[in-house]
């Protein structure tokens, strides 16, 4: 009998929870009933508000006196997390549910970032027509539009409500499938420029006997594979397609955060980092791109994608940047630059072809590891050249099998 908690705020939802507790008690589920609201509530709950604001290191009733509602939904969120991180180490829970509004989603969100990936997650909300990632972050939640607002439970609410408490109980009763694979796992960037680079790796890295999980650099896949190198469960990284950098620093759409290619240097993990997709930035369709960029070099990708090549005073400072973060690794870390080019749109002929802004990234990275233990291979290849990949995985596999050797 698999064990749901239900996370909200009883205090505005009372009602909804007590429906949907009811609900999954009849769909034979145990029930943990969490109130991470900080009103009074006549819906009993298994863990009070109380409880859940001193799980955050607060006090409800000066969170009450405060009037902050800001300030309340984000210590109620990180008590929250804490009481579901409790129950998940003890085997009480397999699955979360939770329905609200923008501040409810706001403390689910935080509630189950933590927890790992696979455990059931779902969030029923009036956000999630739109922009989600705010809620989904870099973790498997499941968003389900409420259409309507979530007060009350009417003909169309019980519908969706009752469709959520079978969905929880469906990802939660069904054992998660067993993949019989004891081989090292590596994480892997990629983007549709760099694809065949990494195509080459992840095929040598089979041969290794690696089993290789890849991460689309749209800024989520980012911070997912900084979530997972930071996870203690991956024996290197090939992180060959380090694009989302140019966004965080241009103001792109992809941008993966200041954060991003930090995780395995601070824990110590073996990479191998490229410049990969370093000479685009990414926007939404030509229309949206902001006024301040008129004059730049774009290129239309498809109809909801353009791209922007980046200057060469971006490229040195993006060089200047990847350097920083490779010099402040704990671990091996070996930087491959591809002289020949660093995405699909960078070959003579293509529309982003600029050896000199190249240039300027390759020489602020040699300046920037210079004396440091980043090992430096330069190439002169493309970066989608077969052998440049190859090299990549290599390399990794020397790393993660001689302590770091070349």
């Amino acid at each position: 009998m698999p064990t749901i908690g239900l996370v909200g705020t009883f205090d505005t939802k009372g009602r909804e929870y007590a429906w949907l507790h009811d609900r999954l008690r009849a769909l034979g589920c145990e029930v943990v009933l969490i109130d991470a609201g900080v009103g009074e509530t006549r819906l009993p709950a298994d863990v009070a508000n109380d409880r859940v604001a001193l799980a955050a290191g607060a006090d409800l009733a000066a969170l009450r006196a405060a009037g902050d509602r800001g300030a309340a939904v984000t210590t109620m969120g990180e008590g929250a997390a804490a009481v579901l991180a409790e129950l998940y180490a003890q085997g009480r829970l397999d699955g979360v549910l939770a329905v609200g509004g923008s501040g409810g989603s706001s403390i689910a969100a935080r509630a189950v970032r933590d927890l790992p990936i696979g455990l059931p997650k779902l969030i029923v909300s009036t956000m999630a027509s739109g922009d989600v990632s705010p809620y989904v972050g870099a973790k498997d939640v499941t968003i389900m539009y409420s259409v309507v607002d979530v007060a009350g439970v009417n003909r169309v609410s019980a519908r969706i409500l009752g469709n959520a408490a079978a969905a929880i109980v469906g990802m939660a009763s069904v054992p998660a499938p067993v993949v019989e694979d004891d081989r090292p796992l590596v994480a892997a960037s990629m983007f549709g420029v760099t694809t065949p680079a990494v195509d080459a790796a992840r095929q040598r890295l089979d041969e290794l006997g690696y089993e290789v999980l890849v991460f689309h650099a749209t800024g989520s896949g980012g911070q997912a594979l900084e979530t997972l190198a930071g996870s203690g469960l991956i024996a290197g990284v090939l992180d060959l397609t380090t694009t989302e950098l140019a966004d965080d620093l241009v103001g792109g759409v992809l941008s993966a955060g200041p954060a991003r290619l930090t995780a395995a240097g601070e824990r110590g993990l073996p990479q191998v980092v490229a410049p990969g997709a370093l000479d685009m930035v990414n926007f939404g369709p030509l229309e949206t791109v902001p006024e301040r960029f008129a004059d730049r070099l774009f290129y239309v990708h498809n109809p909801t994608v353009t791209l922007m090549r980046t200057t060469a005073e971006e490229m040195a400072e993006l060089g200047r940047r990847v350097a920083a973060k490779l010099r402040a690794a704990t671990g091996p870390v070996a930087l491959f630059v591809p002289r020949g080019g660093v995405s699909a749109l960078d070959t003579p002929g293509a529309p982003f072809h600029d050896p000199k802004a190249d240039q300027a990234c390759f020489e602020a990275l040699a300046d920037g590891v210079r004396d440091s233990a980043v090992q430096v291979e330069e190439l002169d290849l493309h970066v989608n050249d077969p052998a440049f990949g190859r090299a990549m995985a290599d390399r990794l596999h020397a790393m993660i099998t001689r302590g770091g050797a070349a």
